[in-house]
């Protein structure tokens, strides 16, 4: 299989390319800093993986159209896209912040921009590499965040309100991942391209200054299985590791 992560350069990302790099499938990491990517794809071809790794930024139209062709000219199609990138809090700005009623409206619009926009414009654009592979596949990584049953009573999922900040940013991004990813899944079933959204749980990364308590590593897992399943495979779903997550 040909599979491209976004965000795969470090993080959950890594972990999952590292994962089907392991299981023999050929790997494409996209990443916003060319450097990073590659440094990424070269340990990991130095392990004997077959990876390598393209330009993508996903709120750039341009950088994923780019990053398109590139996979295009070197291998022909696509089998599986797994969209990973993702973002809790812009670059200088605070989490606090996103309380609804004194938030930034526009932290708010760059959340989205990455962890909603991002992943249509990725998946849009690499749509037509999917539809020449024989059992296509999309994995959008969201979050148990973004859960409106478990914002209402996180106790339901052994958490405290402590532990799911009040955010009108990140969270509601995920809600609205996941719901695109249903929309995507009753589009594309009759064309056999299989979409389905998974929650890694609360790993320890940058997104969320390495306070998880799960490893990247395990975080990783939910969206490989998805990645690989066969071509009879559920669609329109949303699980972790352990099964499907209340919605």
């Amino acid at each position: 299989m040909i599979i491209l992560v976004t965000g795969g350069n470090k993080g959950i990302g890594r972990e999952i390319a590292a994962q089907l790099a392991a299981l023999g499938h050929t790997v494409v990491i996209g990443a916003r800093d060319a450097e990073l990517g590659e440094k990424a794809a070269a340990e990991l071809r130095a392990t004997g993986a077959d990876v390598t790794a393209v330009v993508l930024d996903v709120t750039d139209p341009a950088s994923v159209a780019a990053a398109a062709d590139a996979v295009e000219a070197r291998y022909g199609r696509l089998d599986a896209l797994v969209n990973n990138a993702g973002v809790a809090t812009p670059a200088g700005s605070d989490r606090a912040a996103q309380r609804p009623s004194t938030a930034d409206l526009d932290t708010i619009r760059q959340i989205f921009e990455t962890n909603f926009y991002g992943v249509m414009t990725v998946t849009n654009t690499l749509l037509p590499l999917l539809r020449r592979s024989a059992a296509p596949r999309v994995v959008n990584v969201s979050s148990a965040a973004g859960s409106l049953a478990v914002m209402a009573d996180p106790a339901i999922s052994g958490l405290s309100p402590d532990d799911l900040p009040i955010s009108a940013g990140y969270s509601p991004s995920k809600t609205a991942l996941t719901a695109l990813t249903l929309q995507y899944a009753r589009e594309l079933r009759p064309d056999g391209i299989l979409v389905n959204a998974v929650c890694p749980g609360y790993c320890a990364t940058d997104l969320n200054n390495h306070s998880g308590y799960r490893t990247p590593a395990q975080g990783a897992t939910a969206a490989v299985r998805m990645a690989t399943i066969p071509a009879d495979g559920p669609t329109g779903t949303f699980t972790d590791d352990e099964g499907p997550v209340l919605w």
